[in-house]
């Protein structure tokens, strides 16, 4: 078989660009320096590009409708995805794009967000997984119509879903795991941990690689069954206030989850003695005082905004090239500790200021249904 025709996206990868500023560039539009112009078309001859199949489908004057199935959330993890997928959209030479965000509070939502998009024959979707097996027979659904789908965050295998983009997992859990490890220094006791729901994949993952790597690097620390917060931050700390009163040998807690402050207001109010070393995922206003004050020891970031942007540019691959090849990235995740806290805070300062207005062609949707 032969080499596939190279495509913009090949262009951008190359190059550590965007897709906008390649087509802008072999376009000859406005607003692109002539050092970068001379780059892109180097890199486009070097890599054989021909304007095909991108070229007809923006020649089509369509408009590319995406529906953005997620999570409210309890935090600013999921604004960061919705805000990178939109980035992203607006930066795209498809000149017409139609986001449509179907939101919903809590899982029990996404079939019926899923359900309301393919009734309104959407182009693509970008989804949030919560209950992949649920959601099989929907997603095989939109596959037999040509609709690619792409989740986010985590996955739903063997549904028929073309691409999935998040944190690695596995990694996180290990760095975790290792982390914890060397904090304790040799002492022996509990661990909690909690999840979303053990039947997501990810948080699945991260249990397993955790438990996997404290049991081989230190033996002498034991992981708790863990506690499932299903999003719901009253649960949360329910169930962690419970426990931690129960276990007074408890010396570490590992938070999977958004769903930190209420699991760190459980261990505050239960009384926990000093020294305990809690490690939390991502980012976000609320839990910039407790890493600066050393109540929590680490954090692993998952680039919320780096995989809605990923995410929306792989399923804007799929419909451009119409390809029914599937796709799977697994992005590194950053370790934030007090030592670079302040790093981290001027750097996502800097990409919300870099944040482009959206262009008239590019329209959303905040749509009203109810979702959960």
């Amino acid at each position: 078989m032969g080499k596939e025709p190279a495509t913009l996206l090949d262009i951008a990868k190359a190059l550590g660009t965007s897709i906008g500023t390649v087509h802008r560039a072999l376009h000859d539009n406005p607003g692109v320096s002539a050092e970068t112009k001379a780059k892109v078309l180097q890199m486009a001859r070097t890599l054989g590009y021909r304007p095909n199949l991108a070229a007809r489908f923006l020649s089509s004057k369509r408009t590319l409708r995406v529906s953005v199935n997620t999570l409210k959330g309890t935090t600013s993890f999921w604004d960061e995805v919705r805000a990178g997928i939109r980035e992203e959209a607006a930066s795209n030479p498809l000149e017409n794009v139609e986001l449509e965000f179907r939101t919903y509070p809590q899982l029990g939502g996404e079939q019926d967000a899923f359900r309301a998009a393919l009734r309104d024959k959407v182009d693509g979707i970008i989804i949030f997984p919560g209950n992949p097996e649920g959601l099989q027979p929907w997603i095989r659904r939109a596959s037999r119509a040509h609709i690619p789908v792409v989740c986010v965050a985590t996955d739903a295998p063997q549904s028929g879903r073309q691409g999935i983009v998040a944190i690695d997992t596995l990694v996180s859990g290990s760095i975790a795991a290792d982390l914890m490890g060397r904090f304790l220094r040799g002492q022996e006791g509990s661990i909690a941990l909690t999840v979303f729901d053990v039947a997501i994949t990810e948080h699945a993952e991260k249990h397993a690689a955790f438990e996997y790597t404290l049991r081989a690097l230190y033996p002498k620390l034991h992981v708790l069954k863990p506690i499932e917060d299903h999003g719901v931050e009253a649960e949360a700390y329910g169930k962690c206030r419970e426990l931690f009163e129960k276990c007074r040998n408890l010396v570490g807690v590992y938070v999977t989850t958004e769903a930190s402050i209420p699991v760190l207001n459980a261990a505050r109010d239960a009384n926990l003695p000093p020294g305990l070393t809690i490690i939390t995922t991502d980012l976000f206003p609320d839990l910039v005082p407790q890493i600066r004050s050393g109540v929590v020891a680490a954090t692993i970031y998952q680039r919320p905004r780096a995989q809605g942007e990923m995410a929306f540019r792989m399923l804007h691959k799929f419909l451009v090239e119409r390809s029914d090849s599937s796709d799977e990235l697994a992005l590194a995740p950053h370790l934030v500790m007090r030592g670079n806290l302040d790093f981290f805070l001027r750097r996502q300062s800097q990409e919300s200021r870099k944040a482009k207005p959206h262009p008239p062609q590019t329209s959303e949707k905040e749509l009203a249904q109810d979702f959960g």
